[in-house]
This record gives structure tokens, C-alpha cells and sequence, in this order.
């Protein structure tokens, strides 16, 4: 009689399994996604602009860059780049003015669908010319038409390729005035 019971425990924790991994996929939290970067040509010495694009999963929103509300958390990306490569300006798209069936009245500066965020890399002058890596993070809150969820963050990366620097153009030496008598 224990063996059976037993048995009959383990039957229906073992059916219970699949349904139990079915209803945690289906309420799983939203998501932002990284398109691949790809690799970035940069002459060292000089500013290079690499473009990332991110896309929200269909059906939500994340707020911007600069919010309507103190109180939202806006997306924000933070790289580090290796020694010798400095990162400049970081360009957010301006965002989607949206209103929510949690604040009707109100519009909230959204991102939804895909968006891009600009990058300025700028290798220094003595920098190897080789490819590099850029790592960092993309903050972000998700949110659907009703709530919001946990703040999240998604690794970031992408390569540059710095190059050498440009060759100097020479100019012809000046021609003495006395050839053409």
C-alpha cells in the first residue's frame, strides 16, 4: 500500500511538470532584444559612430530615455570600453508620446517596436590597430497597457575594428623657376 502511494506521488509530479513549465512560459516577463552590431571600422585618433538597435517585444513599451514622471525608470545604456578607446556621446532617440489605460490623462514617452541608440567611439591616437571589444548594459523597465514590470538589464556588446591612421598626403616639391627657360 505505501509502494503504491508512492508510485502514484511520483506519477503525478512527473505529469504536473509540463504544466507547471507551460504556465511559467506563458507569464515569463517581457524583453528587449540586440540586434547584432556587427564590427565598426574606426581610424584611430578620430570619432566613429556605431549604431545599435534594439528591439521591444510586440505587445510592450519601455519608457525612454527621459521620461514624463520622476518616478519612471528610464533606459539607459552604460559601456566600458577597453584601455586607449574613449566612448563619447551616447544619442537616444526621442520617444513615442503614448497614453496607458493606467494613467488615461497622462502621456508617458515611450519606446516600442525597435529603436536605435548612436554611439561615439574614439581610439586613441597610440591605440594598436587591431578589433576590440565594447561591453555594457542596457537598463531598462518593460511595460504592457496595464503594468509594469521588474527593471531589467541586457548585456551589450560590439566590436570596432580600429585601423591605422589615414596617410598624409604629400604635395610635390616646388619646381625650381629656372627648368622651364
Amino acid at each position: 500500500m505505501r509502494y503504491r502511494a508512492a508510485k502514484t506521488s511520483v506519477i503525478a509530479a512527473v505529469l504536473c511538470v509540463p504544466l507547471l513549465a507551460q504556465d511559467f512560459s506563458q507569464h515569463r516577463p517581457p524583453a528587449v532584444k540586440m540586434t547584432d552590431a556587427g564590427v565598426t571600422n574606426v581610424t584611430r585618433g578620430k570619432a566613429g559612430n556605431v549604431t545599435l538597435h534594439f528591439e521591444v517585444e510586440h505587445g510592450y513599451h519601455v519608457n525612454s530615455n527621459t521620461p514624463t514622471a520622476e518616478f519612471l525608470i528610464p533606459t539607459s545604456l552604460k559601456l566600458t570600453a577597453p584601455t586607449d578607446i574613449v566612448i563619447g556621446r551616447i544619442t537616444y532617440p526621442k520617444g513615442q508620446e503614448m497614453s496607458f489605460e493606467f494613467a488615461p490623462d497622462e502621456k508617458l514617452s515611450v519606446y516600442s517596436g525597435g529603436f536605435d541608440i548612436g554611439v561615439v567611439v574614439r581610439p586613441l591616437v597610440g591605440v594598436v590597430a587591431a578589433k576590440y571589444a565594447v561591453r555594457g548594459q542596457l537598463k531598462y523597465q518593460a511595460c504592457d497597457k496595464a503594468a509594469c514590470y521588474p527593471p531589467k538589464q541586457l548585456p551589450v556588446d560590439f566590436g570596432i575594428q580600429v585601423l591605422k591612421n589615414a596617410p598624409a598626403a604629400h604635395k610635390n616639391p616646388a619646381q625650381s623657376p629656372h627648368i622651364h627657360r
